[in-house]
């Protein structure tokens, strides 16, 4: 089982990672998402940062893997020597894409109302952040010739990234409320779980 940074080191090696990404993984791995999102390790980008995690992320309505109706990526990077763009030294880069209901997908406000679910999923989670950036968009699909007959179907891609100053597992948890919103699906009140099981369990722990 991979575990959580995709950084395989021996014993020495790991002595040459700071405690501040040491921290931050930690955080990370103590994060139980909501049953219907799956979280897995991926490959790390190698050139972004000095180091570095990534997360996926597949949200399903049932335990069929036919009903994926979401999926991301949440990548971590942190340069100890700080990063004048970031303005700080912790950056999560990350990517939703989701299916839409034709008369969500059809609203051209669309993309304000994308942006507006990662800027409340961050305030809500109460985390601290600075200098986001990123892109909506809504991807449409039209069918032809045997495939005429379906309907016109949309996607959304939130591509985003800030700067992240701790509390990396609230980071995270933000990320996975973005998804869910993207999804369609209500948020929980706290303490209360879905009935929705996951396909298979999360590794991010």
């Amino acid at each position: 089982m991979p575990t959580l940074g995709g950084m395989a080191r021996e014993i020495s090696d790991l002595e040459l990672v700071p405690h501040a990404f040491t921290a931050a993984l930690a955080q990370l791995r103590s994060v139980e998402p909501r049953p219907e999102i799956e979280l897995l390790e991926a490959p790390a980008p190698a050139k972004l940062a000095p180091h570095a995690v990534a997360i996926t992320a597949d949200l399903y309505t049932s335990a069929v893997a036919e009903s994926e109706v979401a999926t991301g990526r949440f990548v971590l990077l942190y340069d100890p020597a700080g990063h004048d763009a970031w303005e700080g030294e912790f950056r999560c880069v990350t990517f939703v894409r989701a299916e839409l209901e034709f008369e969500m997908g059809d609203d051209p406000l669309l993309p304000e109302v994308g942006w507006s679910w990662l800027m409340d999923a961050l305030k809500n989670r109460g985390v601290e952040f600075t200098a986001p950036s990123g892109t909506v968009t809504r991807v449409s699909s039209e069918a032809f010739g045997q495939l005429a007959e379906r309907d016109r179907s949309y996607e959304i891609e939130i591509r985003a990234s800030w700067t992240a100053f701790g509390d990396f597992d609230r980071h995270l948890e933000a990320w996975c409320d973005l998804i869910s919103y993207s999804a369609g699906l209500p948020p929980l009140p706290e303490g209360v779980s879905a009935l929705t099981p996951r396909k298979t369990k999360s590794v991010v722990r």
